[in-house]
């Protein structure tokens, strides 16, 4: 935390997270240097989570569709890591890709008109990813 002089007021400057892929970047916030009885936590939304295999042509599907979306992604591989894997199917009871998790919004074993059928339900979802429906 630094103290710095903007326009004659003291703020403190907190820098929260690091700026890597997984976490997505940091967050800089200026706060008055007092303030009574307030206490802020800020939490950088993770990426959201593509569970994929590379040779699924669903999944190949799924990627292009969200970079054409230009929605950042955390792609883990379910073939080169067990651990993700595991994961996978303990989030979605099944081993079959791609599946998809942002939050508490899942979907499993899902073509590209199937993810967008779902996310239109979720349209608090689609304004966080940016998704053109």
């Amino acid at each position: 935390m630094v103290s710095m002089k903007v326009r004659g007021r003291f703020f403190c400057r907190l820098t929260l997270g690091l700026s890597t892929p997984r976490a997505g970047p940091s967050i800089v916030v200026l706060l008055p240097w007092w303030v009574p009885g307030v206490v802020i936590i800020l939490m950088p939304q993770p990426l959201p989570i593509l569970y994929i295999k590379p040779e699924c042509p669903w999944c190949v599907k799924a990627l292009a569709y969200f970079a054409e979306q230009g929605v950042a992604l955390d792609v883990r591989d379910v073939i080169k890591s067990m651990h993700d894997m595991r994961q996978m199917v303990a989030l979605t009871g099944q081993a079959k890709c791609p599946s998809f998790r942002y939050g508490d919004f899942i979907v499993a074993d899902f073509a590209v008109e199937e993810f967008v059928a779902k996310a239109k339900k979720f349209p608090s979802v689609c304004k966080d990813l940016g998704l053109k429906l």
